[in-house]
């Protein structure tokens, strides 16, 4: 899977993505500083139908979203930046592993540091910048990390 895009195409992209990956949980985000992660998962979550206003949570670690399901059951997203974590123990004591064993959907950015703690069928993505600032997201495997 790879997508390259604008950030005008990027509502687009973010419905293309979940009728691609349809009932996946959770997912890690590797890019660097600026790559644009965030904004790319509030466009995730306002696929979603999530009304709340969405920002990175880089001081608060995790964020967590509510929308409703197709059948209009409330269901939850949950927004990590472990970008100011240390090691595996400060995400323990974070809640991280909390969020990943939900019946929910996780956003993992800089998940490096919890990679022993992921699900087995945690979904890779990379999204790097083009030289004329389009976007490429693309699947990864865990071992191109």
């Amino acid at each position: 899977m790879q997508w390259t895009f604008t950030l005008e195409q990027l509502p687009e992209i973010a419905g293309a993505f979940w009728n691609y990956f349809g009932d996946k949980q959770v997912f890690t985000l590797n890019g660097p500083m600026g790559a644009g992660k965030t904004t790319m998962i509030k466009a995730l979550c306002a696929a979603k139908g999530v009304a709340d206003a969405t920002a990175s949570p880089t001081f608060s670690i995790i964020n967590e979203y509510g929308y409703l399901d197709p059948q209009g059951k409330p269901r939850r997203i949950y927004h990590l930046d472990l970008y100011r974590l240390k090691d595996e123990n400060d995400a323990i004591s974070a809640g991280v592993e909390d969020t990943l064993y939900q019946d929910a959907i996780s956003f993992v950015e800089w998940p490096d540091v919890i990679a022993p703690l992921l699900p087995p069928d945690t979904i890779h993505l990379q999204l790097e910048v083009l030289p004329d600032q389009k976007r490429v997201l693309r699947e990864i495997s865990a071992s191109d990390k």
